[in-house]
């Protein structure tokens, strides 16, 4: 009779609670494509979730295209999106949230408005 017994770890991952409309650049490959996740890595043994590796879920913006995870503590366009503070830097956005893109906000100057939308 044999037993064979599997170990290692395996990482549960969610979008972040409150930022699952947000979309940022990808500080390693400049694509926008970067979403806030919050992590969790276990360690295993037989595939069942034993003992989580940290107390707390790892709260990182993660890369869709190549697979670039940065903690949102190095991310202050991030954190100013996120409602938590943070210096004003360039290189984030939000999309489909108003004021965010296009048909959001006044037309651009010179651009022929129909009356009944005044």
């Amino acid at each position: 009779m044999f037993f064979f017994f599997t170990c290692g770890t395996h990482t549960f991952s969610s979008r972040l609670a409150g930022t699952e409309n947000l979309t940022v650049q990808c500080q390693n490959c400049g694509n926008h494509s970067g979403h806030v996740y919050k992590r969790w890595e276990w360690f295993t043994f037989c595939f069942v979730p034993i003992i989580p590796f940290s107390l707390k879920p790892y709260k990182e913006v993660g890369c869709g295209i190549c697979n670039f995870y940065q903690d949102i503590k190095y991310r202050p366009d991030v954190q100013q999106q996120m409602g938590m503070g943070g210096a004003a830097q360039q290189g984030g956005m939000m999309m489909g949230a108003p004021g965010g893109g296009p048909g959001y906000g006044p037309p651009p100057a010179g651009v022929p408005q129909h009356p009944q939308y005044k």
